[in-house]
């Protein structure tokens, strides 16, 4: 789901940039406000398991990647989504500047797919799932289905709208030559079977992990977003 570098126009770069400032501003203002103490650990760890779920890369048609994220598990576990968010973003930075996966002017619209629109509505799907059934696991991974999906139907939207909005005078594509046709059905059916699957899993199973070894984390009342 990573966006490369050149797929992206610079301004629709900017706008999704832009987008995000104000996403960071709100997340950060609820970590330092209404995460507990004993949490804040869990923003570096979810950050590490983010950063190693998505290194394990899948190309896909058109020169992105498929590959599980974690920000749902991330908003689970620290009771907050503005915990997936930060703990995602840093992820996306560090693989941006240091391996090359995912552009440098194509970090905002990353961040927007996969550390806001993944664990926010994730945690959302989560918290209302989990109230009319009581069961945390289906819960998890129904959000965590949802929310990878809704982020790759972003960046399918993203790639598909740049032949529409900036071609050259010969009315060639200017950056991602791919319109909306060929866009969404290349990201959704990876992420709508493989890669969803696989959000499911290692969702699912840290959650299990976690309540085996550590219920009292999950029992907390989580913080409200």
């Amino acid at each position: 789901m990573h966006i490369p570098e050149n797929y992206l126009s610079p301004s629709t770069c900017a706008v999704m940039t832009a987008a995000m400032l104000p996403v960071w501003g709100y997340s950060i203002n609820k970590i330092r406000t209404e995460i507990p103490k004993a949490k804040m650990p869990l923003l570096g760890i979810g950050a590490a398991f983010s950063f190693l779920g998505m290194m394990f890369n899948v190309p896909l048609p058109g020169g992105t990647t498929g590959h599980a994220v974690g920000g749902t598990l991330i908003a689970i576990l620290t009771g907050s989504p503005a915990a997936g968010c930060i703990s995602v973003s840093i992820a996306l930075l560090i693989q941006a500047l240091l391996f090359g996966d995912g552009g440098i002017l194509a970090f905002g619209a990353n961040c927007f797919n996969m550390a806001f629109v993944l664990p926010y509505l994730g945690f959302f799907l989560y918290q209302l799932l989990l109230k009319k059934t009581g069961k945390r696991k289906l819960s998890a991974a129904i959000g965590a289905y949802v929310g990878i999906n809704a982020a790759a139907f972003c960046a399918a939207v993203e790639f598909g709208i740049q032949p529409l909005l900036f071609t050259d005078a010969a009315g060639k594509a200017l950056y991602c030559p791919y319109p909306l046709t060929i866009s969404i059905p290349a990201m959704m059916i990876g992420h709508l079977t493989l890669f969803g699957i696989a959000e499911i899993v290692l969702t699912t199973a840290i959650l299990a992990f976690v309540e085996k070894i550590s219920p009292e984390t999950l029992e907390e009342k989580p913080a409200q977003s």
